[in-house]
Parts: C-alpha cells; structure tokens; sequence
C-alpha cells in the first residue's frame, strides 16, 4: 500500500490552522489544506503492513489501506469511490471523528500514525468540487414505506441505505432543519453547516423526504405512526444531559452546555428568536467537563469575546502517551488538546466543583472547588476523596455544564411499549436491531447510548440491513466487512 518505504521518507502532516487572532473574529472553519503533492505524500506513508488493524479500530470498517493508495497514485476519483463504498458521509467523520483508526495504525507503535482522518477529508472535498458526488436514485421501487425518526447522522446514514435498496423513506425531524447534532451541536468552526446542506441536496435528489418541524410522539402519535409504514427505525440522539446537583445550580448563569451551544449554532445561522439571550461576553467563564463538548463552549466562549475561560476536570491529568493496560492497537484515554483548548484557555484537573455562589439577585458571581484524588483499590471501583483544606472560590459569571448525557428521550419508546435495558437504552440486538416490537428497530445513540458519530454512522448502515431484510426476506446492502472494493 502507498509507496514502500514512504512511512521511511515522509513525516506526518496535518492541515494548519489560522492563527487564533484570526479565527476567533468569526465562526467559520479555520483549517488550512496541505497541497496535493504533500497530501500524496501523506498517502505514501500508509504501510504494506500485512494485516491492516486500522480496519478494526474503524467503526465503520473503511478500507483504509485502499483509499491511502489511491492518494498516493493521484486516483482521487478511486479514492472516493473506495471511501463511500463503507461510509456514506466521510465530511463529517473527516473533520469530526477522533479517529481510532490512527491508534490503531501499524505505524503509530512506534512512530506517528498515518494522517488518515485528514486523507479522507480532502478525499471528499475533492470529490465534491470535481462533481463526482451526485444523487444516484434507486433504478427500482419497493413499494415499502420506512419512517426514520431522528436525522442525526445514524438516521441519515439509515436513511440513504434504505432509499438505496427502493423503499420510500421519510425522515422526522422535530427541529427546524435536519441534522441533529451535527446541525446544533457541533459549533461552525468545527464544521460549516453549508457542508450538511450540500449532502442533503443529494439525498433529496436521490427521493429521500424529509419531515422538519414534526415532534414524533407529540404532533404525531407513535401508534399511527406504525400504522402509516411498514417499518420505523429510532435514531434519535442522546440528549437527557447529565445535571450537577450541588448548592445554586438554579442560578442564572448556570447553563447546560447544549443549551448555550444549540443557541450559538441558531445564531450563526440568523435565527432571530431565540429566547434568553446565553452568551459570554464580557464574563469569567468556567466550563466543567473536559470532553468535547466541553471544548466546544471553550472555542465559543472565546468567539463570544469572554473574558477569561477555565476548564475544570474532575479526572487526574491524562499522560500524553499510552498509558499502561491500553496497549495498541486499542484506543488509549491519553490527554487530548483541541484547537479551542489552544486559544488560550486554563485547563484544571482533579477538581470538583462544591457550590455555586449568586448575588442578591440570583444571577451567578462565583464557585467553589475543592481538589481530589482517586483511590484505586485492587477489584473494586475507584474512589473519589475530596483533598483537605484544597477549597478554594473563583470568580465566574457564566458556568457552563458539559458532563455528557445519560441517555435519550423516549417518549416514543414508551407509547410503542419498546423494551429498555439497564441504561435506559432501546434494548435492539446488535444483531438484527429489532426491538420487542414487530417492524420497529433502533440504532445510534438510542440503542448504544452516547458515542461518536462514526458509530451513528455505522449503526444506521447496519440497521439498514436488516430492516431490509425484515420488509423482503433478503437484503444486498452490505454490513461491516462485505467484500472488499465499492459497493453501495
């Protein structure tokens, strides 16, 4: 694969970014691509290494080695065709996606890994701008209607496979453009919401409808809903956020982070009403969660023009190597530095926020914090302590809360009489997707809980499988790991 000794002549490259100065004047993406010569070059590193585990530390299982190779050679028609034949929307797992395949790289035992994430990136920004991505509607019609409730990634991902195999497929969508979490989650300097409306200008073209605006379980009962089609499929996302129940979590300024982030996204896009005004200007903000999420209100904190930003982790400070029992090719919980904790803000680990501090008005003027330390104890949990006389109180005018989701919303779940499991996830079978109600399948975050939209992605192929299947007895839509060269 690639150029045999190319891991030996070239070092990894990734796109620059513009100076911080620069991109914080707006929200647009501030990514600069390397040329075609050095991106071949970045193909060229790519290994003959026998037995490729990039496939196995991919979700989606894309055939990596092929599409490397086909960079390298200059063939980016074949590198896009390589690349959608596993993954129908690499724009958004090239910008977004953690990448486990780059931990799970040959190279990356004891070099740098392979810029994968970044290859197939421009893979298909180069297919768009040369027009090779274009509707393909199915050649033949089932005459099967599908509803798809959710237009996250895993229901458009559904979607697309399920239209592809000739069924009718309607997509619900209870906010006012598709999307889901890509559209008002991700902040835009992560990814421009034009690259959303560009795909879904192909699914619309390829047959695919689409119900904005529509809440599935309120406006439109689910018992209807299953007597209208002949099968549904939940993708809906995890959005029940995780709370922090200590003294004056009720003041304002204390802000869900989703909250302050779906409301930014709305923003950007010239929506006019949009409630209570959240934004960051002018204040000490303090973000507590030290996922992506929470980087996310870090990079528009600073857009906003806040004054200051810390982060506050409750977990000890990551090793920026692999730690010990998360040898490759597995994914390695290594200390992580995005772009936004680069524009310049305080990173605190080992903290654990006590209490939040109001004026006579309500309105948020501070918090506490303690230090602590986790006791790890041989067969048990680890154990949280709180360090003696570590309390100490900051300003903060605006505390944003990022500390995950536990779980989806199900009011149709509910109303269908879907079984749940002990995480107060859709119980469906991994292998089938069926839920205890004929005709009904999950996938995403309402089966698996909350994960990375390569996984949304993912799941709603393989759903797609088998609810084909179900609505025909066979189906030709492949699952993860189906031959080996392009097809859909």
């Amino acid at each position: 694969m690639g150029k045999i000794t190319g891991f030996l002549e070239f070092d990894r490259k990734i796109e620059a970014y513009e100076p911080v100065e620069q991109r914080l004047k707006d929200y647009k993406e501030f990514t600069i691509p390397l040329p075609e010569k050095e991106m071949k070059e970045q193909g060229a590193r790519c290994m003959d290494c026998g037995i490729p585990f990039c496939h196995s530390g991919c979700p989606l299982g894309n055939l990596i080695p092929d599409f490397n190779d086909a960079v390298y050679r200059g063939k980016w028609e074949k590198a896009s065709e390589i690349l959608h034949s596993t993954n129908n929307f690499p724009e958004f797992t090239g910008r977004l996606c953690p990448a486990p395949c780059e931990e799970a790289c040959v190279l990356g035992i004891n070099e740098d890994p392979v810029s994968i994430e970044n290859i197939e990136k421009n893979i298909v920004e180069t297919a768009f701008k040369k027009g090779w991505i274009t509707a393909k509607p199915p050649l033949n019609k089932t005459g099967k209607k599908v509803a798809v409730v959710g237009s996250g990634p895993a229901g458009l991902a559904t979607a697309q496979q399920l239209n592809r195999a000739g069924h009718k497929v309607t997509v619900f969508e209870r906010d006012e453009k598709p999307g889901g979490l890509l559209r008002y989650g991700i902040p835009d300097f992560k990814m421009e919401k034009n690259v959303i409306d560009r795909r879904l200008d192909v699914l619309k073209e390829e047959g695919i409808t689409f119900s904005c605006g529509v809440h599935i379980g309120v406006d439109i009962k689910a018992d209807t809903l299953k007597e209208e089609y002949d099968a549904i499929v939940l993708t809906g996302g995890a959005t029940i956020r995780r709370n922090l129940p200590i003294e004056g979590s009720d003041l304002k300024g204390v802000v869900q982070a989703m909250d302050f982030l779906c409301q930014n996204n709305r923003r950007v896009d010239g929506i006019k009403d949009l409630g209570e005004e959240i934004k960051a200007t002018g204040k000490d903000v303090v973000v507590i969660g030290g996922g992506d999420t929470g980087s996310d209100c870090i990079g528009t904190s600073f857009r906003h023009g806040a004054t200051s930003v810390s982060n506050f982790e409750i977990m000890p400070k990551a090793t920026t190597e692999r730690p010990e029992g998360q040898p490759w090719p597995f994914w390695p919980m290594r200390l992580r530095t995005s772009s936004s904790h680069k524009e310049g803000a305080e990173r605190f680990f080992s903290i654990s926020t006590k209490k939040f501090i109001g004026d006579s008005d309500g309105n948020l003027k501070g918090l506490i914090t303690s230090e602590v330390e986790w006791i790890n104890t041989p067969g048990q949990r680890p154990q949280l302590k709180e360090v003696p006389g570590t309390e100490k109180e900051w300003k903060c005018e605006l505390a944003l809360l990022a500390l995950g989701f536990t779980g989806s919303e199900n009011t149709v779940a509910n109303q269908l009489g879907l079984e749940m499991d002990a995480r107060t996830n859709i119980k469906a079978s991994e292998n089938n997707y069926k839920t205890n109600v004929a005709g009904v399948f999950a996938a995403g975050d309402q089966r698996r809980g909350q994960s990375l939209i390569v996984w949304a992605i993912s799941e709603g192929r393989q759903a797609a499988h088998h609810v084909d299947k179900f609505l025909m007895g066979e189906s030709a839509l492949p699952l993860k790991g189906d031959g080996d060269l392009p097809r859909v």
